[in-house]
């Protein structure tokens, strides 16, 4: 089955709505005038629509048949507080705003087999559409779900799908098991005794404090995680002082932490506490630790892993699908949704040469061209997973 025949014919609509989202990007939790759009269309396709879950959220059911089954498709709608600088016509309209990541994108795609499926019905079962905000944040998914969105719309599995300029267009990854990391962060105060630089003795040099924390953070994963294992702790910021000839009484330190496995994840929070306790009470300064657990590990169920593998071969082809990429260090709050249920985010290639800008970069635009791709893939495993015949 290739690029299904009314998707393609939807594509120049399709293109229609991803760049009018291009244009208007709104922030995590902002998402107003992109729900009501979506609202509006999955209303006027016959799909019952709820909103209010997670602020700006937007959830479509559409029934058919007697088929017990549900299935559940998330899309992400946010963008990044980043100014463009792409001359391309659907530029965005608000200054430090704009879609760098491509969420316009899967918006569209998903609100393509929403009309699809709506209008063919070629399936016996419950799909539930979910359209969530402040995937950049890292909190939306979690909202969503806390608010009651597997309670209130039960699924039995749930999927979803990443843009990839990385990869040539017409080829997709897919893997069982980890695809994306864990990712949490810290920041870190230390207070000490301010002083004049020419008299070190009379304070409590924070900064020197600094040094050594980011020295003993390198051998958080180096001497506590197996070499198996990967993981990374990365310090990013390091502020602290305002004058040449002056010791300051505070210094700041921010870091991003990676994981992929929920053990390794727990020792390294575990070690970053004990190593704080402990400098503390050696150099005799406060240290203040805000540790904040952010999404957890995208991890693919295997089961899932081989159905979205089947339906990509079946749409792009058995040559086209990537099923050795490594897992990657960035980090998808989908995992969220996936801790509770299982399923599969894939990522669709959308890259046309090495000079592509990447994702996050501001001169990024999402490649148009794979937009009926991503909708056959959404639509078609609906089509696998509820068959009519089942």
């Amino acid at each position: 089955m290739p690029i299904m025949p009314q998707i393609s014919d939807l594509h120049a609509e399709m293109t229609e709505w991803r760049r009018d989202f291009h244009a208007h990007p709104e922030l995590n939790y902002q998402e107003q005038r992109t729900s009501d759009l979506v609202a509006e269309r999955l209303e006027r396709w016959g799909i019952e629509v709820h909103r209010g879950l997670g602020g700006t959220g937007v959830v479509g059911v559409l029934r058919q048949g007697n088929g017990p089954g549900a299935i559940g498709l998330r899309a992400d709608m946010d963008a990044l507080p980043m100014q463009e600088l792409s001359d391309v016509p659907h530029r965005s309209t608000h200054d430090g705003v704009m879609h760098a990541c491509g969420h316009d994108g899967h918006t569209t795609m998903l609100l393509g087999a929403a009309r699809y499926l709506a209008e063919t019905r070629n399936f016996s079962g419950t799909v539930v559409f979910i359209f969530q905000p402040a995937e950049e944040k890292g909190s939306g998914a979690k909202r969503m779900i806390s608010e009651g969105l597997f309670a209130r719309f039960p699924c039995d599995t749930i999927w979803a799908l990443h843009n990839a300029p990385t990869l040539p267009k017409g080829r997709a990854a897919v893997r069982p098991g980890p695809v994306m990391a864990a990712v949490d962060g810290m920041k870190i105060v230390i207070t000490g005794k301010g002083t004049h630089g020419a008299r070190p003795h009379a304070g409590n040099d924070p900064i020197s404090v600094g040094v050594q924390l980011h020295t003993a953070f390198q051998h958080v994963v180096t001497k506590n995680i197996d070499p198996i294992d990967t993981a990374l702790v990365n310090v990013t910021q390091f502020h602290s002082g305002t004058a040449v000839n002056v010791v300051p009484p505070t210094a700041e330190l921010h870091a991003t932490i990676r994981t992929f496995r929920e053990e390794v994840r727990q020792t390294i929070r575990r070690r970053i506490h004990e190593i704080c306790a402990g400098m503390e009470a050696v150099y005799g300064v406060k240290i203040a630790l805000e540790y904040r657990m952010g999404c957890a590990p995208t991890v693919n169920t295997a089961a899932e892993a081989a159905s979205a593998d089947r339906v990509l071969a079946s749409i792009l082809g058995e040559e086209a699908i990537i099923r050795n990429n490594p897992p990657t260090a960035g980090g998808e709050d989908f995992a969220d949704m996936l801790a509770v249920l299982p399923g599969a985010y894939i990522h669709v290639g959308s890259g046309e040469g090495s000079d592509d800008p990447g994702l996050h970069h501001p001169s990024y635009d999402f490649n148009d061209d794979i937009l009926p791709i991503g909708a056959s893939y959404f639509a078609a495993l609906v089509e696998d997973q509820l068959r009519q015949d089942n």
